[in-house]
């Protein structure tokens, strides 16, 4: 019954949402006033974007039940991942892991190198993993780097992945393992909990909607997703993707080398040289080539032997050129050198150079010699050893400074299964400073962005319809920080100026609006079941600036290469310094909202102008001062009490 009520309740409110929000393109826009009343409604409809595919998460909430006994006899690993987090801290989540109830092996994933945490590990008898020599100047890819050069040290068919300060309880894996016996099941995902959270949650750091009804009904849609701890993973599946980015990696390297070489030499036919016959003759043999290379390639054909076979001929070609003495050879190599820099040792280095060399091999006009070497030199670094990574296989996908959401969404595409399973089966630590929080959330948000610019789940191939939605819904949320400046800009600028977004505030408006606003309001109240999600919806709008800080630095990250960095969450109460300053856009916005809100009241007192209008938008400043409002808790909030155990 439940059920039928939330489906209603989603139904109307997504017709009332689409029925208010054509009517304020069609008939409501004040055009005078364009540049706040356009940006205005622009954020309502990405209101009810958000509010629809909230609406089709809750239409199949799925409670699990009871969960299938685990079955005897497999192999298991748990793995902590740790950096910088105190060692006392990583070893109590190593103690508790050590003792969980269904057989295992522990081991703590050190991405610190600490040999005091090594000889500590052995003292309580967990294993001990960091980083071997292979991985000395390549990308080492965070967390997920961490993790994939584990999975290439263990042998347990599934893992158990925990943050350094989540410790688990001793029976979580005899109530998750049961689900592994379904063939298909790749992923399980229970709850992250914090034991050093308030009643109040000052910093928002529970998240019931999501770790609730949210999760649930991304469950029933096969979109539970991994969340970077408290899953556990089948190894098969992930070595599967491993394997599968291994191949589609190395195919557009190849592609791209390909591609760039046949540009290269179609330009060096230009150069006066290439009027020999001897020369043209033998770009004309290496530009076949390499489009036979590329056709082989878009047929799926061997990498190996196409790369071998165009090696050959382009080195061919190079011994032949010097061999008969060309002119400019000198010249030529210096071209070669500032392409393609060596190494110490006198060889080519792998890595990062490649990216470089192709750009140039598309655009420079080099001679027909230095094209041709520069040809095989790139051509050289594709091979299938890819030696620009540490290890050819990285099952935890890489594209991102979040690894989870992009790797369960490669599990999904490839037609594997997830689980939410809802019960707390480990204990946390969230932030305990504002600073630390706000380093949380960011990372979090830039993580997201970039996988939804760079493997967008609307494009992802393998992915059902729902599926698509359900990733999305999550990206699409962090997008709200625009959305946010025309929710504030509004009222300020009506109650200040007195220009109104809208022809009128007319019965047509509130017959519209009231009814959407009051059904979105409900469909949250029933899809949460009594769970405390009103500090949620504050953050999800108090944090504007950060949402929009990770969506402009993802983008410059993914379009023009800058880098984000990776800060780990610390475990510790920071001295986060003047609040103020890290709240500035948010106190900015506060002081415009009071200021209007102050000239609101003023114009009621004494009859000035449209009171239906000027009530409305003061109620509006009062809603978005409340929602800030939790600023003020979280600025001042110093810690939880130490007494207190997470047990």
């Amino acid at each position: 019954m439940r059920l039928f009520w939330l489906r209603l309740v989603a139904a109307l409110a997504v017709l009332t949402g689409i029925n208010y929000v054509a009517w304020r393109w069609a008939a409501s826009l004040n055009w005078d006033a364009w540049w706040i009343a356009v940006p205005l409604v622009i954020a309502e409809t990405y209101s009810l974007i958000d509010v629809s595919l909230f609406a089709l998460t809750a239409w199949r909430l799925r409670g699990r039940g009871e969960p299938t006994a685990a079955p005897e006899g497999l192999t298991v690993d748990v793995l902590i991942t740790t950096y910088n987090e105190p060692n006392d801290l990583v070893l109590e989540t190593a103690r508790a892991a050590r003792d969980i109830r269904y057989p295992h092996r522990t081991w703590i994933l050190d991405d610190g190198s600490r040999e005091d945490l090594r000889e500590e590990a052995a003292r309580i008898g967990v294993g001990y993993l960091t980083r071997g020599a292979e991985w000395a100047g390549k990308p080492r890819h965070a967390k997920a780097g961490n993790l994939n050069n584990a999975l290439q040290l263990t042998e347990g068919e599934f893992f158990l992945v925990l943050d350094a300060d989540q410790v688990p309880a001793s029976e979580i894996l005899d109530r998750t393992l049961g689900y592994f016996s379904d063939r298909r099941v790749a992923l399980v995902q229970t709850p992250q909990w914090f034991w050093n959270v308030p009643d109040d949650d000052p910093l928002g750091s529970q998240a019931p909607l999501f770790y609730g009804p949210i999760q649930q009904g991304k469950d029933a849609w096969n979109a539970a997703f991994f969340c970077g701890s408290n899953a556990i993973l089948r190894r098969e599946a992930l070595m599967q993707l491993g394997l599968a980015g291994y191949v589609r990696d190395t195919e557009q390297r190849v592609r791209r080398a390909l591609e760039a070489g046949a540009s290269a030499i179609r330009r060096a036919r230009r150069r006066p040289e290439a009027a020999d016959p001897g020369i043209s003759g033998l770009l004309d043999t290496v530009g076949a080539s390499l489009g036979r290379g590329r056709r082989a390639l878009a047929e799926g054909g061997s990498i190996a032997e196409i790369t071998f076979t165009v090696q050959a001929e382009v080195d061919d070609a190079v011994r032949t050129l010097v061999s008969a003495n060309v002119r400019g050879v000198s010249e030529d190599l210096s071209q070669i050198a500032s392409l393609v820099p060596e190494d110490q040792d006198g060889g080519l280095p792998a890595g990062p150079w490649f990216d470089e060399a192709v750009a140039a091999l598309s655009t420079r006009e080099l001679s027909p010699l230095a094209a041709l070497e520069s040809v095989r030199a790139v051509l050289d670094e594709v091979t299938v050893e890819r030696a620009h990574e540490a290890q050819p296989v990285m099952p935890l996908s890489t594209i991102s400074v979040t690894e989870d959401m992009s790797t369960s969404m490669r599990l999904h595409a490839t037609g594997w299964r997830s689980v939410y399973h809802h019960e707390v089966l480990a204990a946390g630590l969230a932030p305990e400073d504002l600073k630390s929080m706000l380093t949380q959330r960011l990372r979090w948000a830039q993580g997201t962005i970039q996988v939804m610019l760079r493997e967008s789940p609307l494009t992802l191939k393998g992915l059902r319809l729902p599926q698509r939605l359900m990733y999305f819904a999550t990206m699409w949320s962090y997008l709200s920080g625009f959305a946010a400046i025309a929710y504030f800009a509004a009222p300020v600028i009506f109650l200040t100026f007195g220009i109104l977004p809208v022809h009128s505030l007319s019965p047509d408006f509130f017959a519209r609006f009231v009814p959407f606003m009051v059904l979105n309001q409900s469909l949250f109240l029933l899809a949460a079941r009594g769970a405390k999600t009103w500090r949620g919806q504050q953050y999800s709008l108090a944090l504007f600036p950060t949402w929009i800080k990770a969506c402009t630095t993802a983008a410059a990250n993914v379009w023009f290469g800058r880098p984000l960095g990776f800060a780990v969450t610390p475990k510790a109460r920071q001295d986060g310094g003047d609040a103020l300053l890290l709240l500035r856009p948010q106190a900015v916005v506060a002081a415009l909202l009071v200021l209007s809100a102050v000239i609101g009241t003023v114009r009621l007192v004494l009859g000035i102008g449209e009171p239906l209008g000027t009530l409305v938008n003061v109620i509006w400043t009062a809603y978005d001062l409340l929602a800030l409002s939790v600023l003020v808790k979280a600025a001042r909030y110093r810690g939880f009490p130490s007494e207190r155990s997470r047990t």
